[in-house]
């Protein structure tokens, strides 16, 4: 039987007896010991089994293609591709396509057997986890690194910040202009006018997009993030908390309206204080203002799109008088505590665990994990075994992830309580202020407020 040589190595499996004169010898040793002729030896040094493009793979997949040979034969699996999908195309699509068996030393098996096609599925498993091990090895290492706070988002740091030695160092010009940014957006300039005031005074905002992604940053207010998690970093904040906070509340009212007409889009724009949060309790449909009046579509029909009762009688209510009752109610709450207890105890307060608690018995799984590939590798326990194993440990480490993900939600839960109690104490202040910042403010409050004649009710966002 005509058969070739598969030989690769990458730096680190040179330190781990994989050379490549070894796999060479072994293999010549075996074919001597069978009576097989080598065609070639086919030597890809240097490459990762993670990819196909390595030259002496693709010479070796050239001349099976051309029926040249009978047999591949490698001295271990993930020599061949340390990917399930790549080994099962290989195997599969290349070599049993064209009638070429493969055949693998270490483990003893070749595809002309049915055990040995049985376990060419079984052991890519394996190959493709330990890749995946690796691969996540590499993102514990850069979670911990986001934890110790350092940014990991390259050299090309934030604008307001310069990349030195690892570390965000603020600059004290392009700082200033992420300052201006955020106190223009405060006060009630839309992102694109933001964006041809900065580009005419100081050059390089190019877009408006650059401008919102500055508005969303949390490394700003001194945070660093990988996969969607924020950490304290070590450099140090442009922006307050506060702003930043009133910031994200204003860009997801501002998508929240993003279906209104023209002239209601943004909440920037000068209009009514309650605009996009009075619904008709009674059909369903919006209310309008108009004419020194809030009424509900349905009634009104100044909008045939949102009529969802033609039959509607809901009260009208003045603009000033509605503005005023919601006003008052807000009041309230910040001089009475009952009240605001009230609200806030609609929501679930749960005991969240530290982060840290989940992190640590994930890595524990993560270790048994790696100790099981270990005990396959040297052949200390059957596979099948391992795989009943393995597959009872990712399920544990699934369980914990998504208990991590809920108990990072809990914890946003109370810092939303938080910050809802210091918006209520703020009621004195935004009396005062312009339609813009009042329509802003109340929408951060509010999620919706219901007419019923002339009962009213409001769902607090909270």
């Amino acid at each position: 039987m005509i058969v070739a040589c598969y030989v690769r190595v990458s730096t680190e499996n040179q330190l781990e007896n994989y050379s490549i004169e070894e796999q060479t010898e072994r293999l010549k040793l075996y074919c001597k010991s069978k009576d097989y002729i080598i065609y070639d030896m086919y030597i890809d040094g240097g490459y990762s089994g993670g990819n196909m493009e390595r030259p002496a793979l693709q010479k070796l997949l050239s001349d099976v293609q051309s029926g040249k040979i009978n047999a591949v034969l490698v001295y271990k699996l993930d020599r061949l591709s340390r990917s399930q999908k790549d080994t099962l195309n290989i195997i599969e699509d290349h070599f049993l396509k064209n009638g070429v068996d493969f055949i693998s030393l270490n483990e003893n098996f070749d595809t002309s057997t049915p055990f040995g096609k049985a376990m060419i599925g079984i052991l890519s498993v394996f190959a493709q986890l330990e890749k995946d091990q690796i691969t996540e090895r590499f993102t514990m290492g850069r979670i911990g690194r986001s934890k110790a706070g350092y940014y990991h988002g390259g050299p090309t740091a934030p604008t307001g910040y310069d990349y030195k030695d690892g570390k965000l160092i603020v600059n004290p010009v392009t700082s200033q202009q992420v300052q201006e940014v955020y106190q223009e957006f405060l006060n009630g300039k839309s992102i694109n006018s933001i964006q041809r005031q900065m580009h005419e005074k100081y050059g390089g905002w190019g877009s408006a997009t650059l401008v919102l992604n500055v508005l969303k940053n949390s490394v700003y207010i001194g945070m660093v993030k990988f996969k969607g998690v924020a950490y304290p970093g070590l450099h140090t904040p442009i922006i307050s908390r506060e702003q930043f906070e009133r910031v994200q509340q204003y860009l997801n009212s501002e998508e929240r309206e993003s279906r209104k007409t023209t002239a209601q889009k943004t909440p920037f724009k000068a209009g009514f204080t309650l605009s996009g949060l009075v619904f008709c309790k009674r059909c369903g449909a919006k209310f309008s203002a108009e004419h020194g009046n809030y009424t509900c579509y349905s009634r009104s029909k100044s909008s045939p799109k949102r009529v969802i009762d033609p039959n509607c009688k809901n009260d009208k209510w003045k603009i000033s008088d509605l503005d005023e009752l919601i006003f008052d109610e807000i009041e309230h709450m910040s001089i009475d505590d009952d009240r605001l207890n009230q609200v806030v105890s609609s929501v679930k307060q749960p005991s969240a665990v530290d982060e840290a608690s989940f992190q640590a018995e994930i890595e524990k799984i993560d270790q048994q994990i790696k100790r099981l590939l270990d005990l396959y590798q040297i052949g200390t326990l059957p596979i099948s075994e391992i795989s009943e194993r393995v597959h009872s440990l990712q399920a544990e480490k699934e369980k914990l992830e998504n208990q991590a993900k809920e108990n990072r939600r809990q914890m946003s839960v109370k810092e939303r309580i938080e910050r809802f109690k210091q918006l209520v104490s703020q009621i004195q202040y935004m009396r005062t202020q312009s339609v813009e910042k009042k329509r802003i403010y109340v929408a951060e409050l509010i999620e919706t407020i219901y007419i019923d004649g002339k009962e009213v009710s409001i769902n607090w966002r909270i």
